[in-house]
């Protein structure tokens, strides 16, 4: 079978369906030429088919979105943790069915009592628990807080790795008391 010769309507078709964001395959489809001599055809032209940055661009919306959501739920649960805390101290109706005439009866406490106080706080830890991992707090200067040990253990790292050219080497555990008297 002999090739059909590329042409500069080949060209121009290229040009003009890459520039209408069709793929490599679909303008091979419609030319009726293979997806490397469309390659081939666009190399000439500086076009490329790498969709990278459109792929970086959405996977970073998609990602705010996902924290916007985070965030919006986070909300969420503090309001449940809030309303749960007006709970601690609110009057609380108790009822009661039952005995041998099976009579109703319900009473109303100043607040919960303490098993219910604790159910309460249990509710109000974990709300309150799952928001901060959803959205940790920052801190004044709009870093995520971290434990003050933590970060001297990394500045201690960096400032290691600065002087010596690399991390510091792992530490080892000294030999036991019983092995220096041999």
């Amino acid at each position: 079978m002999v090739a059909r010769p590329l042409t500069a309507k080949d060209r121009a078709a290229v040009k003009r369906l890459h520039a209408q964001g069709k793929s490599r395959n679909d303008i091979a489809r419609a030319i009726k030429r293979s997806p490397s001599t469309v390659s081939k055809l666009a190399a000439e032209q500086g076009l490329t088919f790498d969709r990278a940055p459109q792929v970086e661009a959405a996977t970073a919306v998609r990602k705010a979105d996902l924290a916007a959501r985070r965030a919006a739920f986070a909300e969420r649960l503090q309001d449940i943790a809030e309303r749960e805390a007006d709970k601690l101290s609110a009057p609380t109706l108790y009822w009661e069915w039952g005995g041998k005439d099976h009579k109703y009866a319900e009473k109303t406490a100043p607040e919960p009592i303490p098993a219910d106080r604790r159910s309460i706080m249990s509710i109000i830890a974990t709300a309150v628990d799952r928001s901060v991992k959803l959205v940790p707090p920052k801190d004044d200067a709009g870093a995520e807080s971290r434990s003050v040990i933590g970060d001297l253990m990394a500045g201690l790292a960096r400032n290691y790795a600065e002087r010596h050219g690399g991390p510091p080497p792992e530490h080892e555990e000294p030999e036991a008391a019983a092995d220096a008297d041999d």
